[in-house]
């Protein structure tokens, strides 16, 4: 499985298995969107990239389209746990500006108390 999702508190964790590519966006944007209509009463999320080792255009562009869904249903989102390879696509196209990013999923989730 691409995404696994789990509550802490009021917050949704998406654990992201893989690399979040052209080839995977579809079946991750798929699964967090049946997550997030079983779960209708979370607003925040954090998605933990801690297995996610690339990322390309669409990986990031995904993640954007996340962003906005969540925030225009009146929550918002935090990164977690950005590696090596990932971060670097998120500094050239300057994408950090757009998300709070976190060193672990613990403290990302910390941020919404």
């Amino acid at each position: 499985m691409l995404v696994n999702c789990s509550r802490e508190g009021d917050v949704g964790v998406i654990k992201v298995g893989r690399a979040l590519t052209a080839a995977t966006v579809d079946t991750f944007r798929e699964q967090f969107s049946r997550w997030q209509e079983a779960e209708r009463d979370v607003k925040n999320y954090v998605i933990d990239l801690e297995a996610v080792d690339f990322m390309d255009s669409a990986g990031l562009g995904t993640l954007i389209a996340v962003l906005k869904r969540i925030t225009e249903r009146g929550g918002d989102m935090k990164i977690a746990s950005l590696q090596k390879k990932p971060r670097m696509v998120f500094e050239i196209t300057r994408a950090y500006k757009v998300f709070e990013i976190y060193e672990n999923a613990a403290d990302a989730v910390k941020a919404f108390d």
